[in-house]
């Protein structure tokens, strides 16, 4: 297939080298940083604007930060839907509102294109395997059209929905989960710690039972090691668990843990851990930890 794509940043990179790798063409344009020197080796062609890949694509993929920038690079000025002939196929792979997707969807099927939300989760050591988890909503004509590009990027790869909005809800879905076991799995490490015991161990035994999980394998390992260079970075989560309080406020559904998980990344960024892995929201346990201590202290100095 001709594809473009757009948004070549941590998770945009490796992609679109394997898309590279698999024959296809791929172009794209600069959107914030210029594209890997690896992925011109491997062929990339570059243009001078989401418009000018369009018209050389039947397919669009978009891999971006938020809503504002699918929605700049999909309807600005010299954008994707000014040079995307009739029949063509948008695959936005990024995490944005599911609400502002279904519009987007509506845009391009008015001028007979079609429109695929396909978010992932993997995070960047998932980009690179392609072994994504990637969830799929929207008709299902352009579901098996995107089909053998996504078998190139993922493995679990589910039509959730018919619905344009769904991938994205179910994404919303997916960082919610991450969100509370990241902090879940922080919040036992720094229980053990303040109880005397070694992390390390602990996290060793939890792996053999019940508790055990990618999360607490993966980011239990970097909270212990102190390795916070970002997979997914503490800004990214912050976006999306925004997006979901916001999807749950107009839906009515009370998001508690979600909420706390939100309070200890705005810390975090108080902290200017922003840049930071999401598994330092352990961080923010570990001063509010620490805080506590110090109060008790205080009080116990007072009543002595």
């Amino acid at each position: 297939m001709h594809v473009g794509f757009i948004g070549l940043g941590v998770m945009g990179t490796p992609m679109a080298a394997h898309l590279l790798d698999a024959g296809h063409v791929v172009c794209s344009s600069v959107n914030r940083t210029a594209p890997a020197p690896e992925l011109l080796k491997k062929g990339l062609q570059v243009m001078a604007s989401p418009k000018e890949v369009a018209q050389t694509s039947t397919v669009i993929i978009t891999m971006l930060p938020n809503t504002d920038d699918v929605e700049r690079v999909l309807f600005g000025p010299g954008s994707v839907s000014e040079g995307l002939g009739e029949g063509g196929l948008v695959i936005d792979m990024s995490t944005i509102d599911p609400s502002a997707t279904r519009g987007f969807a509506e845009r391009f099927r008015m001028t007979r294109r079609q429109y695929l939300d396909a978010p992932v989760s993997g995070g960047e050591v998932g980009a690179k395997a392609a072994t994504l988890s990637i969830m799929c909503g929207g008709p299902a004509e352009a579901f098996e059209m995107a089909r053998p590009l996504l078998e190139r990027l993922g493995r679990n790869i589910t039509h959730v929905g018919e619905v344009n909005g769904s991938g994205q809800s179910c994404k919303i879905a997916n960082q919610i989960v991450v969100a509370l076991t990241i902090e879940a799995v922080g919040e036992a490490l720094v229980f053990a710690s303040g109880a005397g015991c070694d992390p390390a161990k602990v996290r060793e035994a939890l792996m053999g039972g019940f508790a055990a999980s990618r999360v607490l394998d993966v980011h239990g390992e970097r909270m212990i090691s102190r390795n916070f260079e970002p997979g997914f970075r503490i800004a990214l989560h912050a976006k999306d668990l925004d997006l979901a309080l916001a999807a749950a406020a107009h839906g009515g559904v009370p998001l508690p843990g979600t909420s706390l998980c939100r309070q200890l990344l705005a810390a975090n960024q108080a902290a200017g851990e922003w840049q930071l892995d999401h598994s330092a929201i352990v961080k923010s346990l570990e001063r509010l930890a620490s805080n506590t201590l110090n109060e008790t202290r205080k009080e116990n100095n007072a009543d002595g």
